[in-house]
């Protein structure tokens, strides 16, 4: 079976991690939550760093932990990369001889990736002669991410692997990572504090809150639950896997579909036919209507159906909609939510102010 399934209990002093997980064997599943909330924990009970006495893991039919038949597999032994905060690169040699080290050392993991190969994913032709000390930020996660892969590993690890980065330097790195992201068949399972590497990077998410899975899912579904809230006030809206369809040269428009409807937007970035983008629809982007709206300057405008209501008395109402395959959520006030007379399976229409294209 294609995936990453994981059971742990352990403590540490006062902290308690018990967690159970079921994630795709392919892709990338971020494992988010505030700080104390047992994501490092959990990354170093799958490495086998942390050795949690209740415990088992499988990676794509492969055992690695199984208490109950006394099976643990040492760190060493386990076909995995790990890339953490830091680089953690060999001060005393150089970047090639950094990534000739790790391609020596291949555990005969599930999948192999080429020194040529892994250079060119990262984009490290042009630092190969340089030491550590000459390295930007970027570039040394580049370079540790780059050697994490030459172990041949059947899992890839990576702990707030941009925690440490400046704003330029996460920029710089981001375009490598979604290229990983598409090149590789192996499973990565990504620890992070942000909700933009998140929703950038993520196909599935795990929310951890004080050692506990509070949810998990693809990053579609999560981002679209209202009891979750994943995000901030200004942040909280869907996330949508889109496709380039068309373009409208005379009016600088592009068109997308996605599961659900058709997207008009802008004509910005250079993208191309059939490519597969992700955008974001914030709820305060997203107003609702019973009928059709006639001549509007808005042209995204989708047929929906009410789902699900967040009525808090702190709050404006979040209304979540179905548009035939994904749900959007809306942000509207109380005596909207009244006027309207919404609630559970009426008819709306979604008006979309603003489509977001995830860079």
């Amino acid at each position: 079976m294609s995936n990453v399934a994981a059971r742990f209990r352990l403590s540490l002093g006062a902290f308690r991690l018990d967690v159970e997980l079921d994630a795709p064997g392919r892709g990338v599943t971020a494992i988010f939550g505030p700080s104390g909330s047992g994501k490092t924990t959990l990354l170093r009970c799958v490495a086998g760093l942390e050795h949690a006495p209740a415990g088992r893991l499988e990676v794509n039919g492969e055992r690695w932990q199984d208490s109950d038949a006394g099976l643990f597999v040492p760190t060493h032994k386990r076909p995995l990369g790990y890339v953490f905060q830091e680089g953690r690169l060999f001060s005393h040699l150089s970047v090639l001889a950094n990534l000739r080290y790790a391609a020596r050392r291949r555990s005969g993991g599930l999948s192999r990736v080429a020194l040529e190969r892994a250079v060119e994913w990262l984009g490290l032709g042009a630092v190969l002669d340089r030491f550590p000390e000459r390295l930007s930020g970027g570039e040394k996660q580049r370079v540790a991410v780059a050697r994490a892969l030459l172990c041949g590993p059947g899992l890839l690890l990576m702990d707030e692997p941009m925690a440490s980065l400046d704003e330029e330097s996460k920029t710089e790195i981001f375009p490598y990572l979604e290229r990983l992201h598409r090149e590789l068949s192996i499973p990565m399972l990504y620890v992070s504090h942000s909700r933009a590497e998140v929703m950038r990077l993520a196909d599935h998410v795990v929310l951890l809150d004080a050692g506990r899975v509070r949810a998990t899912g693809p990053v579609n579904e999560i981002t679209s639950r209202l009891d979750l809230s994943f995000g901030t006030e200004t942040e909280i809206g869907t996330i949508a896997e889109a496709r380039v369809v068309g373009r409208d040269d005379e009016f600088g428009l592009t068109y997308l579909e996605f599961p659900g409807g058709r997207l008009s937007l802008p004509a910005g970035r250079d993208l191309s036919l059939g490519e597969r983008i992700r955008v974001r629809l914030l709820a305060r982007d997203i107003s609702l209507t019973r009928q059709r709206p006639g001549q509007t300057s808005i042209l995204n405008v989708l047929r929906a159906r009410v789902v699900e209501i967040r009525d808090g008395e702190s709050v404006l109402p979040l209304v979540a909609v179905d548009t035939g395959g994904t749900v959007l959520l809306s942000r509207i006030t109380r005596k909207s939510l009244v006027g309207l007379d919404l609630r559970p399976g009426v008819e709306v229409y979604a008006q979309i102010k603003g489509v977001a294209l995830l860079p």
